[in-house]
């Protein structure tokens, strides 16, 4: 019985002293890792289009010996590590790609990058906090490199194009890396990712077992009306008019027939096309949103209402219209033997009391793919400067994320990443929810 506790302790010990023995390395990749941020912050590129970010990915993981595999998935950057002594396989992954966004922050690294996107001049922005993950990424690797005699196994880092979405008629994301192998050679037994939070301060980390993200759908709606003259609606069909009603009804799908005590669900839309001036009734109307769902019986039933709806809706106002859904991203699905093997790891990190349990919420993410193939954990952490009265969401020209939140989750992949390695635990791919 007493060799039984001495195992106990000396397992329950081994976050704590493994953190403790690269302490030195974990103070002095900070500041690099705040300075990689920066640089990133300062030249975003779109999906699909990470060239220079993935070239200083690349650049920096050759410098530490690490095995590297550049142009996967365009622009995909993936790196191999092997520790001194063999096991199993963990990835780690970071999102590389910015969003067409204009910033309007004040900050001396603030990007002032513009490109097209659609056929439109866009300024460029990392809008959703990508930056901090390639630099966090980029830090682990240095500081597990730096520590291959506490690796048994292998470490796969995977620096990924596009998760925002790649350009209409491209592949990309997180789906073309696993298409073109990503999870083998060698094969992955459990991925591991994060996400910056600048609603969270900095210091925290939350989690959620099971389903902690929605499924993404894109949908159009395509209306179409009779052309008239602006003074005599009465002779023509107005598809302005039609798709203002059905994007009001659609809003009564949600709120009279999901069951919202279930789970959440979403319709946004997002963007509406129609005429070409003030004085003529247009011809058509085209509709374009999002629907989130972290439900796939939900999903199928309000995929189902939305098609009947709009149809019947068009018609009754002497038109027509057709509804096309498009699958974007899977529910993103915490496993939870691993969320519950990896918790003492967070909590020894981070303090038990700066890591909770967070509700799901309706934001998508495509590593999500990811978590269908095999086991994984995607977590979230703070971002936000304690104490602030204000925070910014993402995808905005205002978003900002404090660079000193940034250690925490190098200390937190790298813990877990050498915890999950040095465990016989190897959780299976069941319960997972399938679209």
């Amino acid at each position: 019985m007493k060799k039984l506790g001495v195992l106990i302790v000396l397992c329950c010990g081994m976050t704590a002293f493994a953190q403790k023995s690269m302490e030195k390395d974990f103070s002095a990749i900070e500041d690099k890792v705040i300075e990689w941020r920066r640089y990133f912050h300062e030249h975003p590129e779109l999906s699909n289009r990470e060239f220079e970010t993935a070239e200083k990915i690349a650049d920096h993981l050759k410098s530490l010996g690490i095995e590297v595999q550049t142009g996967v998935a365009h622009t995909g950057v993936v790196g191999v590590l092997k520790g001194n002594k063999p096991g199993k396989v963990v990835a780690l992954r970071a999102d590389m790609d910015a969003l067409p966004v204009t910033e309007r922050n004040d900050l001396p690294f603030k990007s002032n990058v513009t490109s097209e996107y659609l056929g439109s001049e866009v300024g460029v922005m990392h809008a959703c906090g990508h930056d901090t993950h390639i630099a966090i990424l980029m830090g682990v690797a240095e500081v597990l490199s730096k520590n291959k005699d506490k690796i048994k196994g292998t470490v796969k880092f995977i620096f990924q194009p596009a998760e925002e979405g790649a350009p209409p008629g491209e592949e990309g994301g997180a789906a073309l890396m696993i298409k073109e192998g990503v999870l083998q050679n060698p094969d992955v037994d459990a991925i591991f990712g994060l996400h910056i939070n600048s609603q969270t301060p900095v210091g925290m980390i939350r989690y959620k077992s099971g389903g902690t993200m929605a499924a993404a759908q894109r949908f159009v709606i395509n209306v179409k009306g009779k052309q008239s003259h602006g003074s005599q609606p009465w002779s023509g069909v107005d598809p302005i008019l039609i798709s203002a009603k059905i994007i009001d009804g659609l809003q009564t799908i949600i709120s009279r027939e999901m069951n919202l005590t279930n789970e959440a669900a979403v319709i946004t839309v997002g963007k509406i096309t129609s005429g070409v001036r003030n004085n003529i009734i247009p011809e058509s109307a085209e509709i374009v949103g999002t629907i989130r769902t972290l439900d796939y019986d939900m999903q199928e039933q309000l995929n189902r209402r939305m098609k009947e709806m709009v149809s019947s809706i068009a018609e009754a106002y002497r038109g027509e219209a057709t509804t096309e859904i498009a699958s974007g991203t899977a529910i993103t699905y915490n496993n939870p033997e691993l969320v519950s093997q990896m918790i003492p790891t967070m909590e020894a990190v981070a303090g038990k009391e700066n890591v909770v349990v967070a509700k799901a919420v309706t934001g998508a993410e495509d590593f999500s793919f990811y978590q269908e193939k095999v086991p994984g954990f995607f977590f979230f952490l703070g971002g936000m400067t304690p104490g602030t009265t204000e925070s910014y969401p993402h995808h905005t020209p205002d978003f900002r994320i404090d660079d000193s939140g940034l250690l925490l989750g190098v200390k937190t992949l790298t813990a877990m990443s050498l915890d999950y390695l040095n465990s016989d635990k190897t959780p299976r791919l069941e319960n997972q929810p399938k679209g």
